[in-house]
């Protein structure tokens, strides 16, 4: 009992990390459930190189399959042997007879001499015609030539003639007006072309189904094998250049081991194999989310989820399309995965998951280092591209220069081989590079399924014609000059001490948006005469300082911000008093006991490097406003004042700030300020 006890402690205690454990345990297994089972090839080999390995023998017997080319030619030569084959109608002919026969007789108004011979000719002319056949017209039949050979069915026999014995409807025509021409003593020539122009009618049809099954069994008949190798046979000695017999044979050894085609009986080693591949790989992952990357991903449920999902929708599809046709593998856009990650985390991380997870699509391609070379040289330029810039143009130029690096490399391979370049590989490529660009939709799903929030989307923030900014700098002009030198500060301070500097930005601008409700009521946007503050108590005046944070909190999940943007607004005070008002009203009561959580701000305090550098950029902007003489000491002294009375609150015990970064924030809050004020150094004395 006392065990069962002791497990569902221990699962209520760490159900969150049990919880990230068994997604990295769903997915291990989703994708060696989905990994092909084959044995793979273990030897890499170019034509005319040598070969780099140890001696190598047929481990059993197998066929030597023919190359393309070869295989090209020998099915051209098939399909000529293959003729079209044509449907003759016989039921349509004998109804459309039957009808002319009906026609001639309510035409034909003197049933004297001569009306049994008229209707002969008739039938007889009719009979010439439709009996060889008037062929419909085909779009496949195009450009086909007189003397084609092809197999008319009839009556259930099919009988070799040529496309030319056919008639058209226009070389039927011909045929009755060239008999026209001619005398026919006793017969009314003109009823009897009318009528038989008038039934004439397509009864000949070109019968594709039919035909494809004949161009199937000729192809079936064509041998994909033209030789045997047999077991313990030498292939090719250590250090033996590989000729183009040479060649075939290897690759047909390695296309026995991929189809599959070779049974082996260590399948149950190969699973074991791959299963351990995997799991070795996503257990990299895990360890490196822990305990080298930033914590505040692993510590994510979501954010695990969301690298996990990425990578499954790029590695179980190539599974699929390797299975399926594996040809079409370079169509994969799997550099798509790098263009997100590196949109949602760092390049660092960006890039380790791009490279576990061609690794695990490696374990499936016939030739992986081919493919890992140019799927990993392509992420690093798409990092490069991304990383620097936040714009949607540069998911398009990363696209197309996806492309040019995907075709450079290519072409470098086919060269090394001595092959020769295959533009339907070309076009897979291009279309891969062109798939690339689903990224920016999967951006905008995956922002809102997982609660995160993109470059891009910040980059739309900043502009400060968002109807919340717009509100701000016309209801609180003040207030709204404040937060354009606040953000320009914290993007210089998180440059210098590295951070995100758009977050911070973006935060900066919109973290005194709850002014609006009360703009007056803050000094920034009183410009001398009445105070609002002289009729109201020091508590009603601190509550209202304290309400902005409350109204920017509200006014940004109405206008719906992000949720890292909101948590500037909630912790740009932290859990700090408003001073001012404490102190008057202490004043104001010398004998009573000021009860100090009617002063004070309700938190959280930060818990990012971002949401720090504004809470003090924050306090030291506006309190640089009320220096009567802004210079170097002035200033010096203000900044390292505020700084210390924040860290004497506790306002930083949750962000991992060093003292190397407070040294740097005061430095370079120091700079930005006396260039403000244009104070200029103080030189020395001689």
């Amino acid at each position: 009992m006392s065990k069962i006890k002791d497990f569902f402690n221990l699962f209520r205690h760490r159900y969150y990390e049990l919880g990230k454990a068994l997604m990295f345990v769903l997915a291990i297994v989703l994708i060696y459930w989905q990994l092909p089972r084959v044995v793979k090839f273990g030897y890499e080999y170019q034509l005319f190189k040598p070969w780099q390995h140890e001696t190598l023998y047929a481990p059993f017997d197998f066929p030597i399959y023919k190359d393309e080319e070869m295989l090209k030619v020998e099915n051209e030569e098939a399909l000529k042997s293959v003729k079209p084959i044509f449907q003759f109608d016989k039921e349509a002919t004998q109804q459309s007879r039957a009808r002319l026969s009906s026609a001639f007789d309510r035409e034909w108004h003197s049933y004297g001499l001569g009306a049994e011979a008229n209707k002969a000719v008739l039938l007889e002319l009719f009979d010439q015609i439709q009996e060889r056949g008037v062929v419909a017209y085909d779009k496949a039949l195009e450009g086909m030539d007189e003397a084609t050979e092809v197999r008319l069915v009839k009556d259930r026999k099919a009988s070799v003639l040529t496309y030319g014995d056919l008639y058209t409807m226009t070389t039927a025509r011909e045929a009755v007006e060239q008999w026209m021409k001619q005398p026919h003593p006793g017969i009314d020539v003109r009823l009897v072309s009318n009528l038989l122009l008038n039934e004439l009618h397509q009864n000949v049809s070109y019968n594709a189904s039919m035909t494809q099954q004949e161009r199937d069994k000729a192809l079936s008949k064509v041998s994909l094998t033209y030789s045997m190798v047999q077991k313990d046979e030498l292939i090719i000695s250590e250090g033996e250049i590989v000729d183009d017999r040479t060649f075939a044979v290897l690759n047909s050894l390695q296309r026995t081991y991929t189809s599959g085609a070779y049974a082996t009986n260590d399948l149950l080693e190969v699973e074991l194999s791959q299963f351990f591949l995997v799991a070795l790989l996503m257990v990299m992952v895990a360890l490196y989310l822990r305990a080298l990357h930033n914590k505040d991903v692993y510590s994510a449920l979501s954010k695990i989820n969301l690298l996990l999902l990425l990578m499954l929708i790029m590695v179980i599809p190539s599974y699929w399309i390797m299975k399926l046709h594996p040809s079409y593998i370079l169509m994969m856009p799997v550099v798509m995965l790098t263009m997100v990650t590196v949109t949602f985390f760092t390049p660092a991380l960006a890039f380790t998951i791009q490279v576990v997870t061609v690794l695990l699509i490696a374990l499936a391609v016939p030739n992986p280092f081919q493919y890992i070379f140019m799927q990993l040289v392509a992420s690093m330029i798409v990092i490069f591209i991304l990383s620097h810039h936040h714009s949607r143009r540069h998911y398009f130029i990363a696209s197309l220069l996806l492309f040019v690096v995907y075709f450079a490399v290519y072409v470098a391979f086919t060269f090394l081989t001595s092959s020769n370049i295959q533009w339907s590989v070309v076009g897979l490529l291009a279309l891969n590079a062109l798939f690339t660009m689903l990224a920016l939709p999967v951006l905008f799903l995956f922002e809102r399924l997982f609660g995160l929030t993109t470059s891009l989307t910040l980059m739309e923030l900043n502009n400060t014609n968002t109807p919340l900014l717009r509100q701000l700098a016309t209801t609180a002009p003040g207030t709204f000059q404040h937060s354009v030198q606040v953000a320009n500060l914290c993007d210089e301070v998180l440059y210098a001490i590295g951070g995100n500097t758009l977050l911070a930005r973006t935060g900066a601008l919109y973290h005194d948006i709850g002014k609006v409700k009360n703009p007056m009521y803050f000094t920034e946007n009183q410009h001398g005469g009445y105070n609002s503050h002289n009729d109201l108590s020091n508590v009603e005046s601190a509550q209202i300082i304290i309400s902005h944070v409350l109204d920017g909190i509200e006014m940004a999940e109405k206008a719906r911000l992000p949720e890292q943007v909101v948590d500037f607004i909630r912790t740009h005070h932290g859990t700090r008093r408003t001073e001012y008002f404490y102190v008057m009203e202490k004043r104001l009561h010398p004998d009573e006991e000021v009860d100090p959580t009617d002063f004070t701000y309700h938190g959280p305090i930060p818990f990012s490097r971002e949401t720090a550098v504004l809470m003090i950029c924050d306090s030291v902007e506006a309190a640089s406003r009320s220096l009567k003489e802004p210079d170097e000491d002035n200033i010096g002294k203000l900044v390292d004042n505020i700084i210390q009375k924040q860290m004497d609150d506790g306002q930083f015990l949750n962000v991992d700030l060093t003292m190397r970064d407070f040294t740097l924030i005061r430095k370079v809050l120091k700079k930005k300020l006396m260039s403000i004020y244009h104070v200029r150094v103080a030189y020395p004395e001689k």
